[in-house]
């Protein structure tokens, strides 16, 4: 899950994309309408968040995604429609099992260490992402039921699922399966993971440095002639020079770039918006993330939450529309379904199902037994308060104020009796204990413009515990099933109704609670030229230049 999931499970993240109108790709406004592209100069680029590891294969943090698709490619590329188009790969075949891939690629493609990119490069990584050493907590996911890759000759790989995989394509054009120089794999192995010299990848930019706590420094890959058709230019990256600056704090991030010790802040805060608009030298580039909306994931192994009466009561006793609306002055909209509605197939007949109802939460702790109340007001049984734990992560991974919309929802909660414990944790200690399954709620967010999601958060076979991201461990057949069918099929009517289907009985299981839409708002200086926005929200670089 991208650790935006923070990812830890929030790790969110993780991983995404959106419809053409919605999603920002055509870049921003008044920085676009410029004159003639100019080469070279430096940009600064603040964000919220640090890496947790920048292992692309690893990690499954949004974050890592967000910077490592500078450092490397993928086999395809998808546009802002969801189409399709060559990148490493000139062209590709499918059989019409769904279950083997073939890929012709691009020649005369290197790494930036000098070494060739080809058909046993795929393999290599493709392969490190399987093996249990790399303990991939998202990239392997993606792969599913991979068997193996064939090097047909030096530039014809293909590649081999044991079941349909009609989401691969677009797994494929995420960053999360990029690939590495298998040299830099043999000789950094498991060091992958601290970026710098490690990170050899064929991108425009190379991963030149790293301070901790501080910044990671880009440069120019002057090799570089393999962007995709859709790209705006040919040949190397306009800039000489990126630097991504981990400012957590927002109002640091924010007057950084007010005055100008940055040229890009993102996320700017809801609060901060209309004050950026304002501003004559500053725009927003504004993107509702597709994927899997900020969410609780209820755990339904862990008491109480193993009663679907008391998961129900949780979901209907959270005022969702005024936590969200008064933590974030209505950028973010209160989310009714598990995928955002930028995502492909989402089912829009949820919206307005399923609202506030503190009466019904009442009633439902009531059936459980929940009768009685201790001396602070929490309910009880068999002399044991109801109480659930859902800890905090380090302040430096926490994302767009969620420790506050998280105090609104401890205290809707508290009102119906039930305790939510939130413990502070080390990032270590949180990850282990979240894909242990031992914390009863867990929360997340996750980038991917492919309903593919719903398998990953609700299909059983998606056990973290096993490089999964069903944190709710709830075993389901049909939810098993409607997820397997949509990966067997490209079929669209098809497709709908399953992934419909699953999106309405996760809200009736109340497994998860959606929370609000990402809306990703980036501030930026009107002297940048160029940007653009993936289908993940990512702010793609390659084609952006510094003006006046």
């Amino acid at each position: 899950m991208p650790l935006d999931r923070s990812r830890a499970l929030v790790l969110t993240a993780v991983g995404s994309l959106f419809l053409a109108a919605c999603s920002g790709a055509s870049g921003t406004g008044k920085g676009n309408a410029a004159g003639k592209p100019v080469s070279g100069g430096s940009l600064t680029y603040a964000v919220d968040t640090e890496p947790v590891s920048f292992d692309i294969h690893a990690s499954p943090q949004d974050i890592t995604g967000a910077i490592q698709r500078n450092v490397f490619d993928s086999l395809v590329h998808q546009d802002a429609e969801g189409e399709f188009h060559p990148w490493l790969a000139t062209k590709w075949t499918v059989s019409d099992d769904l279950k083997t891939f073939t890929f012709h690629l691009r020649e005369g493609v290197k790494f930036t260490d000098g070494t060739p990119f080809d058909a046993q490069a795929v393999k290599v990584n493709f392969d490190r992402i399987v093996d249990p050493a790399t303990k991939s907590q998202y990239a392997s996911s993606l792969l599913g039921p991979y068997t193996g890759t064939t090097v047909v000759d030096d530039h014809t790989v293909t590649v081999r699922f044991s079941s349909p995989v009609a989401s691969f394509l677009q797994a494929a054009s995420t960053p999360y399966l990029g690939f590495y120089s298998p040299a830099a794999i043999k000789k950094y192995g498991g060091k992958l993971s601290a970026g710098g010299a490690a990170d050899v990848g064929t991108g425009p930019f190379k991963f030149t440095g790293y301070t901790k706590g501080q910044s990671v420094t880009l440069t120019r890959n002057p090799d570089y002639d393999w962007a995709p058709a859709t790209a705006s230019h040919k040949g190397p990256a306009y800039l000489e020079k990126l630097t991504i600056r981990f400012l957590s704090q927002d109002a640091t991030r924010v007057g950084a770039l007010t005055s100008g010790q940055v040229q890009i802040a993102d996320p700017i805060p809801p609060a901060d918006v209309k004050t950026v608009k304002a501003n004559q030298q500053l725009e927003t580039l504004t993107t509702q993330a597709p994927g899997a909306n900020y969410a609780l994931v209820l755990n339904t192994t862990q008491k109480p939450l193993d009663d679907i009466r008391v998961r129900r009561a949780v979901q209907r006793g959270i005022d969702i529309d005024t936590a969200v609306k008064s933590v974030y002055f209505g950028v973010y909209k209160r989310a009714w379904s598990p995928i955002s509605p930028t995502t492909p197939y989402y089912d829009k007949s949820l919206e307005n199902t399923w609202g506030y109802d503190p009466a019904l939460a009442n009633r439902n702790l009531d059936e459980a037994g929940w009768t009685k109340r201790d001396a602070d007001g929490y309910r009880t049984k068999g002399g044991k308060r109801l109480s659930i734990e859902w800890p905090l992560m380090p302040q430096e991974y926490i994302r767009e104020q969620r420790d506050t919309l998280g105090q609104a929802i401890q205290a809707d909660l508290k009102k119906l009796g039930i305790e939510i414990k939130r413990p502070r944790l080390d990032i270590g200690t949180y990850i282990e204990k979240v894909y242990a399954g031992k914390e009863g709620i867990a929360d997340y967010s996750w980038a991917r413009f492919d309903p593919d999601v719903l398998r990953l958060y609700f299909n059983s076979a998606s056990d973290p515990r096993k490089g999964g991201q069903n944190a709710t461990f709830y075993k389901d057949a049909d939810l098993d099933k409607w997820t397997d069918d949509a990966q067997a099929t490209l079929d669209k009517d098809t497709r709908r109704k399953l992934y419909g289907d699953t999106q309405k009985k996760v809200v009736d299981l109340a497994t998860e609670i959606p929370l609000y839409v990402r809306t990703a708002v980036a501030g930026v200086s009107t002297s940048v030229h160029g940007l653009k926005t993936d289908p993940n929200t990512w702010i793609n670089f390659y084609d952006a230049w510094i003006g006046k």
